[in-house]
């Protein structure tokens, strides 16, 4: 009866162990999020409420096996590198940083917490990877190929306004790397030079330049608008719409809300389907996964949005050709 007895207990006691780690609650992984808007503006609502939707189609529930650090710029980009701090200070599993800019002050920010970044222009022009294939540090995500499709945007603003000289280039020079805005420059030089377009640079600082770059815009006599890619100009879009429609300009921009808003045109990829599939990168990290061996994924789809009434109401005939290869148009 005791040897049993003795058994019995031994047992017991080396299954503790077991009984008690299956007993232990699954760690709860804790992201931070680096916006660049404010915490009420609806692209900041919007981006989060994208990177939920991704995390939820993953299993990932807020609250139960998932905590989310947002933190927000409110527009004054200088402001990342505290904000990074901050998240890298919390101890977060990973950071999410939407954009180029913020992506560089969290990698700025640590070497050793995973980072990603699923809006970025050009990531080794920034610095930000070794290369898409190998990103080689802490940092990975997608990129919407910034410089590359500039020239294409070009052309179909020509396509639709077949007589137009004269286009306005709204851009925010630190919107990127330096490279990255050289590069998107020079490709928007050559493409002006082999459409017979003259370009008119108009730089904006942050959203309170933008009345006076559109003074500016007036006052050189254009005949359409091309907005560059950049946070600052993305989350300024409604006042920049407004601004266009007041001096009856036709504009042209890499994201479709520009075109909801009532914009001419637009050609790229979807950044908000971006940041949810942003979630994938974050689930593959907490499940062991090194950002260093994750590609940074390239967009395979662009999207041609055309709002008719806009055009109609500029007095603009969209040529059919060019309406039949549209993905979404408004009327």
């Amino acid at each position: 009866m005791r040897r049993r007895q003795f058994i019995a207990v031994l047992s017991l006691a080396l299954g503790w162990p077991s009984a008690l780690q299956a007993q232990q609650p699954k760690k709860v992984a804790r992201v931070g999020f680096l916006a660049t808007g404010s915490l009420d503006a609806p692209e900041t609502r919007t981006s989060l409420e994208a990177f939920r939707q991704g995390l939820r189609e993953l299993g990932y529930l807020e609250g139960e096996n998932i905590i989310i650090e947002v933190r927000a710029a409110d527009l004054k980009v200088e402001r990342f590198p505290a904000l990074a701090n901050e998240l890298v200070g919390l101890n977060v599993d990973i950071i999410v940083a939407l954009n180029s800019l913020s992506g560089r002050a969290a990698k700025q920010a640590t070497s050793t917490i995973p980072i990603v970044v699923p809006v970025m222009g050009d990531p080794v022009e920034d610095g930000l990877v070794v290369s898409l294939a190998h990103p080689g540090g802490n940092v990975t995500g997608l990129t919407f190929l910034g410089p590359q499709l500039v020239p294409k945007r070009l052309a179909l603003l020509k396509e639709a306004l077949p007589l137009a000289a004269h286009v306005a280039v709204l851009w925010h020079p630190h919107a990127y790397g330096e490279r990255t805005m050289d590069d998107m420059v020079e490709e928007t030089k050559t493409a002006g030079k082999a459409l017979g377009l003259q370009l008119r640079f108009v730089a904006v600082q942050d959203a309170n330049d933008l009345d006076r770059a559109f003074s500016a815009i007036d006052a050189a006599r254009v005949n359409a608008i091309i907005v560059f890619p950049s946070p600052m100009l993305f989350n300024n879009r409604r006042h920049i719409v407004d601004l266009s429609q007041k001096l009856r300009l036709p504009l042209i921009s890499m994201a479709k809300e520009f075109v909801q808003l009532g914009g001419l045109m637009s050609y790229g990829a979807d950044i908000t389907d971006f940041i949810r599939r942003g979630a994938t990168y974050v689930d593959k990290i907490l499940k062991g996964a090194k950002p260093a061996d994750l590609p940074v994924e390239q967009p395979t789809k662009f999207g041609l949005s055309i709002n008719l009434k806009a055009a109609k109401e500029l007095g603009i005939s969209i040529p059919a050709t060019l309406l039949a290869r549209a993905d979404e148009v408004i009327e």
